[in-house]
């Protein structure tokens, strides 16, 4: 998939969670919809993007919860 698309689908979402007051609570919940509604394809996409210093737009947001997916990927990797 065209990483412009998936960064602006990614903003979308985190647009609709940018007026909770708690942002820690914003960013775990774009990262659960990343992680609920989102092919693993598309996941990898978009955190090797925000892995290699890709910026092309996305919100901070955005990017706080792909961060987040990251780590969890990583996480999870080490683990097995």
């Amino acid at each position: 998939m065209d990483i412009s698309r998936l960064v602006s689908m990614a903003n979308q979402i985190a647009a609709f969670f940018e007026a909770w007051p708690d942002k820690d609570e914003a960013r775990k919940n774009v990262a659960q919809h990343l992680r609920n509604f989102w092919e693993p394809r598309m996941r990898k996409e978009i955190i090797d993007f925000v892995r290699n210093g890709g910026d092309g737009g996305l919100k901070s947001l955005a990017r706080e919860a792909v961060l987040l997916l990251a780590a969890e990927t990583q996480s999870a990797n080490n683990a097995t």
